[in-house]
């Protein structure tokens, strides 16, 4: 299974900005600890601060075979129709939302997530467990097809 962890900004800063909401382990901790739980998937890490850059991951995954995307859209969740609209346009590759905050019992503009409409589901508010639980679902997806 090839699955995409496409992070966009901001989370490049992880273990730096705001701790006591986003942890203290790195981004680089959070791919190691991934690829270290599901040594049978090949991953792909796409991180950005530029929504561009997000948007041609997500095009270059439907043309590349991947199987799934677990995307972090970052504050982009809250405003990029073309970030939802290019969800939109790679199915049939299944996207997961992930946050690490649980959104909605933060700042009210975070309760909407555009791009989070466009998913099959959404994870939010478990940590980085919710990384894991997504990788999770394209797990058991497979093996009940």
């Amino acid at each position: 299974m090839r699955l995409l962890v496409l992070n966009g900004p901001n989370l490049n800063l992880l273990g730096i900005r705001e701790p006591e909401v986003y942890g203290s382990g790195t981004l680089d901790d959070l791919e190691e600890a991934l690829v270290e739980a599901f040594p049978e998937i090949a991953f792909r890490f796409v991180q950005s601060n530029h929504e561009g850059i997000l948007i041609d991951a997500l095009h270059a995954a439907r043309e590349d075979g991947t199987d799934g995307v677990v995307m972090n859209p970052g504050g982009f969740s809250h405003t990029s129709v073309a970030l939802r609209d290019a969800v939109s346009a790679i199915a049939p590759v299944s996207v997961v939302e992930v946050h690490i905050s649980n959104v909605h019992t933060r700042e009210g503009f975070r309760h909407t997530l555009l791009s989070g409409g466009a998913c099959v589901g959404i994870v939010s508010g478990l940590g980085r467990y919710g990384y894991h639980a997504a990788v999770r679902y394209f797990v058991e997806s497979e093996r009940s097809q």
